[in-house]
């Protein structure tokens, strides 16, 4: 099938549809999905199945538990996602690290790209002084934050990757005689983590164009909260909750509820939104700038956090001695708007959870579509009527499912109880025949063959949601195996993968008919 005809990329306007999968998800030989062909190959893919968005997960180095939301920057690329093959250097076999092509493996995908990112490293410092212009550019441009991540990186690894709070102290408090002598000592590390930023940065500004081209805009995800052990808060420790030593005094979470009697604690450090407030949240308003260099849309995560947050004293153990706390509110987003010189604010707020009419009326003032989650509609969650489609507003983003939750077809088939199950098997029962019912479906239409992953990724596409976003396990009807993401699982998250002969003519033409049926694709004469 050849790629239809596009006029530019979708805003959150237009009634559009697409697909989430993380960068390292897709294909390829290295060890993880990248921003090398089969990244082009996925856009083009897209675009002949009539799709319009893709979105992703956070891009930044990935840091604990190998999960892109605890990134240690918010404003670097994670080096895994450079496609090797395109540094001009020779790239070895892979065969020897096997790589498996259903899982990352990211101790092994990391070593053997860093081998080659080294080798790239040395091949371009070699060459003459006016052929590393560009590199020279781009580090000038970006020196705000990359001189500190950088010099942060070098330090993390000369340290064997111990936090910085366990630093020696000069370096921990950033003493200025310690830092000089640290960007003296470790001048070449420095220098290899900005080559390979630069080059996450250049196929990046490739990989973007070719989105552009075929009229796919590109939806990150930016965490409200960032890890501790982060450059970001070693750079500026005035802007969160630390003690003297660089520690937290209190850490994000939330209370106790349906699913966890002692809530959930995060451990991210919490900001001093009066001390943002009184710089015109300026490492906020670079953060966004920074992030829509990147992306067309960005998906606002833990969104309730912004009108309050469940601070945590950082001694317990657990969430339940918390307390709510205001967060900043409408003007955060007004200074960010003001400053970046923008009208509307191409986000998605994720207001998932305990979502008070506060919350509501500060998206609602700020214009922003929230989520609806065709998986969460029917049980007995208190925000489960709201994701009934009939009950979708314009101005929203469905979603079959997230990283967080399982996929339709292990949702469906989970029989409670069993491993990794969040639901006792009355609940799972009671989803089941409330979906079904909701399809005018029974289960004898189960055993005639229906497809439960096609029938909710059609009540998506029919809502009157602008967006509706279907994660890949979806498309593919995969069952629990393929989750991305089990939350308070310590490992084995963040792994899956999809096969390149997955994506398949048939599936394309499959997404693409019922994109048409319900309007969602771009036509020439559109717009």
């Amino acid at each position: 099938m050849k790629s239809a005809p596009r006029l530019g990329v979708p805003t959150l306007e237009d009634r559009a549809s697409g697909v989430l999968l993380h960068l390292t998800s897709l294909p390829g030989p290295h060890g993880n999905g990248d921003l090398g062909k089969e990244a082009h190959a996925f856009a083009s893919f897209l675009s002949r199945a009539g799709q319009r968005w893709w979105q992703m997960l956070p891009v930044g180095p990935a840091g604990y538990g190998d999960s892109p939301y605890s990134a240690m920057s918010a404003f670097a690329g994670n080096p895994l996602l450079v496609d090797i093959s395109a540094l001009g250097v020779p790239v070895d076999s892979p065969k020897e690290a096997r790589f498996d092509a259903n899982a990352v493996d990211y101790q092994a995908a990391a070593a053997f790209r860093e081998k080659h990112l080294r080798r790239a490293f040395q091949a371009e410092a070699s060459m003459p002084a006016r052929e590393r212009s560009g590199f020279r550019a781009y580090v000038e441009r970006e020196a705000s934050w990359l001189d500190d991540y950088a010099l942060f990186a070098a330090l993390k690894r000369a340290h064997d990757g111990v936090e910085w709070t366990k630093w020696a102290p000069d370096l921990r408090d950033r003493r200025p005689a310690a830092l000089a002598r640290a960007r003296k000592d470790h001048a070449a590390e420095i220098e290899l983590v900005k080559f390979v930023q630069w080059k996450f940065d250049e196929q990046w500004s490739a990989f973007r164009a070719v989105c552009k081209e075929r009229g796919i805009g590109l939806v990150g995800d930016l965490p409200i909260f960032v890890a501790h052990d982060s450059a970001d808060v070693w750079q500026h420790p005035e802007v969160w909750k630390l003690d003297d030593e660089g520690a937290s005094t209190c850490v994000a979470g939330v209370p106790p509820d349906y699913f966890s009697k002692t809530g959930q604690r995060w451990g991210n450090p919490l900001y001093r939104w009066a001390h943002l407030k009184k710089d015109g949240y300026r490492w906020w308003v670079d953060r966004v700038r920074s992030a829509l260099t990147r992306f067309d849309a960005v998906r606002l995560d833990h969104f309730i956090g912004f009108a309050r947050y469940w601070e945590v004293p950082a001694h317990e153990k657990t969430a339940m001695n918390g307390r709510w706390m205001k967060g900043p509110g409408r003007d955060l987003f007004d200074t960010i708007q003001r400053e970046l010189g923008r009208g509307q604010l191409p986000f998605i707020a994720e207001d998932l959870g305990a979502v008070t009419p506060k919350v509501t009326q500060l998206r609602r003032a700020l214009g922003l579509p929230g989520m609806r989650i065709i998986q969460f509609a029917f049980g007995d969650d208190q925000q489960a009527p709201g994701f009934l489609p009939h009950n979708h507003t314009h101005r929203s983003a469905v979603y079959t499912g997230t990283h967080d939750n399982d996929t339709i077809a292990g949702w469906f088939h989970d029989p409670g109880n069993g491993k990794g199950s969040t639901r006792s098997a009355q609940q799972t029962a009671t989803e089941r025949r409330n979906a079904l019912a909701y399809l005018g479906r029974t289960s004898a239409d189960l055993e005639r063959g229906l497809e439960i992953h096609w029938e909710m990724i059609r009540l998506a596409m029919a809502s009157v949601a602008h967006t509706a976003i279907v994660p890949m396990q979806d498309l593919l009807g995969l069952g629990s195996e393929a989750r991305m993401n089990t939350p308070g699982l310590a490992g084995g998250n963040w792994r899956w993968r999809v096969t390149a002969d997955a994506l398949t003519p048939a599936l394309e033409r499959r997404l693409l008919e019922v994109t048409r049926t319900y309007g969602r694709e771009k036509q020439e004469n559109n717009r």
